[in-house]
């Protein structure tokens, strides 16, 4: 018999933290975070990781798991999330899992098996030898050409995935991107989608709103001190909220012309997070505003206890 997990998914500062809250204390569950940087420790402001008052109790999972020069990707978290769920419903209660990161989440609900590519060592050596004598930015840019997607989700830093990424390519004649959309997507649990939505222009003016509130709250400090402890060329330092703080520690930007950046590339990836859940996954939307957003968050609740019962 399937396991029921609810997902709660959406753009960055929609509302999810909140809705989860409720959805977990009205259903007896408890929440997995579904937030690919959430799992590092020390990288709090900048990923808007849900406190402890905000928690309300509730047992929060995959949060604080990773220091921050560790690497983690989606097949880490497809095992994590799994372990989890069966943590959870052995004590009866509900898994919930919220996040924004939306490989990790189809990658963790469904039956989303990780390529197995053989490898080519000899080509691997070729790239390794070519990656020392002329650099490994040579090989990330041929990699951005055949496959602009990986080159986007790998550091440049990070020599063995940018030369799996880019073997891959030269010994099948397809990209480790097509390899992964080929797959045939099942999932073992039932999964209950939420999806939250808000107008672009209302979204947009959250997500400044936020982003003035991190400073408030020391993101540039935050930054600081895991740039300061060696962490800048690291997977988790990639990510939007410590990247752009880069060229500013390192004398190359203005502070105000940072802060604009970041709200620049906040609102990007929200829109690209909002296209991704529409194109990849069989999502209920709701449309919600900062000013009714109990009123719309009650409803959802009614129709989640209604769908339950009938599970």
């Amino acid at each position: 018999m399937k396991k029921t997990v609810i997902a709660v998914v959406g753009p960055t500062a929609v509302g999810k933290t909140s809705l989860s809250i409720m959805l977990a204390k009205r259903f007896n569950g408890e929440i997995i975070s579904g937030d690919s940087m959430q799992v590092y420790k020390g990288m709090d402001i900048g990923t808007a990781k849900v406190s402890e008052e905000e928690m309300e109790g509730i047992p929060h999972h995959l949060i604080d798991i990773k220091e921050p020069a560790e690497e983690y990707s989606a097949a880490d978290f497809k095992m994590d999330v799994s372990k989890k769920i069966d943590e959870i419903s052995a004590k009866d209660r509900l898994p919930i899992i919220v996040g924004g990161s939306g490989l990790y989440i189809q990658a963790a609900l469904y039956d989303y098996n990780f390529p197995s590519i053989p490898r080519d060592d000899n080509r691997t050596e070729e790239l390794m030898r070519e990656a020392r004598e002329a650099g490994i930015e040579r090989i990330y840019n041929r990699l951005a050409e055949v496959d602009p997607e990986q080159a986007e989700k790998i550091h440049p830093n990070n020599h063995r995935r940018v030369i799996r990424a880019l073997e891959i390519y030269e010994t099948t004649g397809k990209t480790k991107t097509t390899w992964e959309k080929e797959q045939k997507l099942e999932s073992p649990y039932n999964v209950l989608f939420i999806g939250l939505e808000m107008d672009r222009e209302l979204l947009y003016r959250e997500i400044n709103k936020r982003v003035d509130l991190m400073m408030e709250n020391g993101l540039l400090e935050e930054v600081t001190t895991l740039y300061n402890k060696g962490y800048k060329d690291t997977q988790a330092m990639k990510a939007i909220g410590y990247k752009e703080f880069i060229p500013y520690l390192e004398g190359r930007q203005g502070l105000d012309e940072t802060i604009e950046i970041l709200k620049q590339n906040s609102r990007r990836y929200a829109k690209r997070q909002y296209t991704w859940f529409r194109n990849k996954l069989p999502v209920d939307w709701y449309s919600v505003e900062p000013v009714e957003k109990d009123k719309k968050f009650s409803m959802i609740l009614s129709k989640v206890a209604g769908i339950l019962e009938m599970k």
